[in-house]
């Protein structure tokens, strides 16, 4: 049975809808803006449903006009930044959020609309695919405020869409609308309204649920592996030797093509 999702904070809303857990960033008030209570939810939730064999995918996204608008700069009033770092109040539970999404064992899904700037898109980057509309605007906003990533941002975004371009945005600054962060490879779809959004997330969802929760755990496994740097042939040898013994469904799901 499905286990129980209460987040600690009325910032973030959870719901279960069969084996999908859903997760609303809820400060549509503030474009969800983000908080340390806020990550440290995700951080928890996430890890609780990488655990419950009843859930096959975490869906996170923001209620209300965006996704997020980052980290909300009037907590940062708060904080003195030390050459760039806004220190552990929010890095803390950012890395624990970012790392729960990276090592869940199922698939975490940025559903991206209204807007996604800094460090919410570089929680979102570390999501496994990311979908948005044609209007959402996504930045890196960093040097516009004399601040430095520390949740990834200098390494995802390149692994996204290659070196050349992430330094030009970093660098810059400049805001891309959805149509271009699917051509950059930032995004991996970008459709023209929030219901068309919706309805490419929920197919993706059942396309995942109809597979081996196993298989797909063992996908993701082997996808980190490809980040580790290690020289093709060591690669290949390591994919090859892994063992997943949690595959128990093989013979069953092969008996259909029989």
């Amino acid at each position: 049975m499905t286990q129980n999702y209460q987040p600690t904070t009325n910032k973030l809303l959870a719901q279960i809808n069969e084996d999908v857990l859903t997760l609303s960033f809820n400060r549509p008030d503030a474009m969800n803006a983000l908080h340390p209570e806020m990550l440290a939810g995700v951080a928890q939730l996430v890890s609780q449903a990488s655990a419950d064999e009843g859930v096959c995918v975490v869906v996170l996204k923001g209620e209300g006009r965006a996704f997020s608008a980052g980290v909300d700069l009037k907590v940062l009033q708060d904080i003195e930044p030390a050459y760039g770092r806004i220190g552990d109040l929010f890095d803390e539970p950012a890395k624990q959020a970012c790392s729960a999404i990276r090592n869940a064992d199922i698939p975490v899904i940025a559903s991206v609309h209204g807007a996604c700037f800094t460090g919410a898109l570089e929680l979102a980057l570390h999501c496994d695919f990311m979908f948005t509309t044609d209007a959402t605007k996504f930045g890196d906003t960093h040097t516009r405020f004399g601040l430095r990533p520390t949740w990834g941002m200098s390494q995802t975004l390149a692994q996204a869409i290659g070196l050349r371009r992430a330094r030009e945005l970093s660098f810059t600054g400049r805001v891309v609308r959805g149509e271009e962060a699917e051509r950059l490879g930032l995004v991996n779809n970008s459709v023209p309204t929030v219901a068309e959004l919706d309805e490419l997330v929920a197919n993706r969802v059942r396309q995942i649920s109809s597979n081996s929760r196993a298989g797909v755990a063992a996908m993701k496994d082997l996808y980190r592996m490809s980040q580790q740097g290690l020289a093709i042939e060591q690669a290949l040898a390591k994919e090859l030797e892994t063992e997943y013994t949690e595959i128990l469904d093989t013979a069953e799901r092969l008996a259909e093509f029989r």
